[in-house]
């Protein structure tokens, strides 16, 4: 049985799309590839999805 792992932000599933795991607070995520250029240059997009994301700051 495989589990799919959801994109935080657009929920596309491993399944549809690549995703990479990311860790935030101890915690393990998935990003797709779409989404990555938002975590590392307006993370303050995450806020609701990522706990803290308004504290993490853009590149």
């Amino acid at each position: 049985m495989s589990h799919t792992k959801p994109c935080i932000v657009c929920k596309k599933s491993s399944e549809e799309t690549p995703v990479t795991k990311f860790y935030h607070k101890n915690s393990a995520f998935y990003i797709c590839p779409q989404h990555i250029p938002v975590l590392i240059h307006n993370p303050q997009e995450l806020i609701g999805l990522l706990d803290g994301a308004d504290t993490l700051q853009g590149g």
